[in-house]
């Protein structure tokens, strides 16, 4: 019998905003960041968990203290009754009433469940000797379920509404795992459109994307409507008809703003507009999509739960669904909205880009296509060239598509140099003079 021991926190950040990478309407100066946890354990493996919350800067030291407050939950505890119940063990995180207190189920406390949660699925798929995507996907559909808390959802999606649609899915799972191997998930790139480059830089960026085997690339817009008009012209002159242009703009608008800006940006054929409005807005929402049809309205970057997505979907206010590997409460709560997606048949194109989401979120969409949806019809995952050097399991985009990750657990192991040199606020990058001295790392260490 082994126990959790371990239970060690760092704020970690990148000064993104110096080359503006990152920057849209709403964030024009992000410095992307990561509230990280390593859980550690007393058995013989000396495996770890690994886990983050993905925030911009200023407040992450506040999400590492909400993921601290959650070691108590943990230390101390069998590591084998753990993970042999991912879905009680997530309910005894979200249930907590004090805790729950600070939501229920939102914002920075459910971000740290998340974190937690998805550092043990790490430990989880490690011991296992398999990628998080290849473990949930030889799971059984009963085991699946089990993981799914179903309160508050089955006036859309019942436990056996759930169990028919992987059922169903069961006998082509082979195939489609050696499909997935063998070629690969779709990808698309947000890399030429962050709304602080140059048109020379956009131009550039978009034509290198085509040339790399993307056929879809994103932009930001939102701040000013002829600005966007003019660089989505430049985008569709750069690209060609045939390369499809997604835009985003990060809740800028409201509702009437949004039909209006939309039918501006239409000459230049844009496929999805992204969180045109606030997430929570779910008729907002439907109104939009009504309103700009043909153009698909994409959003759940900042959906905090799985009933926000339950209602969007239902009120059938969106095109496609984005999950965030680290917004919702983890692993968990992901597999009951990629149930609900297919429910409805929205196809689920997921966030990712800043740090390690695209590490973490081609997991979800590779289990997606082998166990649940069966498909990669119009769905494609987001993927921007920052910061993959720093994981010790990076992504891998080849022709346009992420290579199915083969290495044990969830790919989200920063390594430790990184660790030590982005440390907030005493690492070398944060240093008003860089040296070249060793760097304490800022840890927080809490034992059972």
């Amino acid at each position: 019998m082994s126990r959790f021991t371990g239970f060690t926190t760092h704020d970690v950040r990148f000064p993104t905003s110096r080359d503006l990478d990152g920057s849209d309407a709403m964030n024009p100066d992000p410095d992307y960041s990561a509230a990280y946890l390593v859980i550690g354990t007393d058995a013989p493996d000396g495996l770890e968990g690994h886990g983050f919350a993905f925030t911009i800067g200023r407040g992450n030291d506040v999400q590492v203290a909400a993921v601290d407050a959650l070691a108590g939950h943990l230390l101390g505890r069998d590591v084998e009754t753990v993970l042999a119940d991912m879905g009680a063990t997530s309910r005894s995180f979200v249930d907590d009433s004090q805790l729950r207190w600070l939501g229920p189920e939102k914002g920075v406390m459910h971000m740290a469940i998340s974190t937690v949660v998805n550092a043990l699925w790490d430990l989880k798929a490690k011991r296992a000797g398999l990628p998080l995507w290849d473990l949930l996907s030889r799971m059984s559909p009963e085991d699946l379920v089990d993981l799914v808390d179903f309160r508050y959802l089955t006036d859309a999606l019942t436990r056996e509404e759930a169990l028919e649609i992987l059922r169903r899915a069961e006998p082509g799972r082979a195939g489609r795992r050696e499909e997935l191997l063998a070629e690969g998930f779709p990808a698309y790139t947000t890399t030429p459109g962050w709304l602080g480059y140059s048109d020379d830089k956009l131009v550039r960026l978009a034509r290198e994307a085509v040339a790399d085997g993307f056929t879809q690339i994103k932009l930001k817009v939102g701040a000013d409507v002829a600005e966007d008009e003019r660089r989505l012209r430049l985008a569709r002159e750069a690209v060609g008809p045939d390369v499809r242009i997604a835009v985003d703009a990060n809740q800028r608008w409201d509702v009437g703003v949004a039909i209006d800006w939309i039918a501006r940006l239409a000459p230049y054929d844009p496929w999805w507009i992204e969180e045109p409005t606030s997430p929570d807005d779910v008729l907002g929402h439907a109104a939009i999509r009504r309103g700009v049809s043909p153009v698909k309205v994409a959003t759940g970057e900042h959906v905090q739960n799985r009933i926000v997505f339950k209602q969007l979907l239902q009120a059938q206010a969106l095109d496609v669904l984005q999950i965030d590997a680290a917004r919702v409460g983890g692993v968990n709560e992901n597999v009951a909205i990629l149930l609900l997606a297919a429910k409805f048949g929205v196809p689920v194109c997921p966030h990712a880009g800043g740090v390690g989401l695209c590490e973490l979120v081609q997991h979800l969409s590779m289990f997606d296509v082998v166990a649940v949806a069966g498909t990669t019809q119009d769905r494609v995952i987001e993927f921007v060239d920052h910061l993959h050097e720093h994981f010790l399991d990076p992504v891998v985009v080849t022709g346009g598509a992420y290579r199915a990750p083969t290495t044990p657990g969830f790919s989200a192991e920063i390594r430790p140099q990184t660790l030590r040199h982005f440390a907030f606020p005493d690492g070398a990058e944060w240093r008003p003079v860089p040296t070249e001295d060793p760097v304490h790392l800022p840890a927080r260490e809490v034992s059972a």
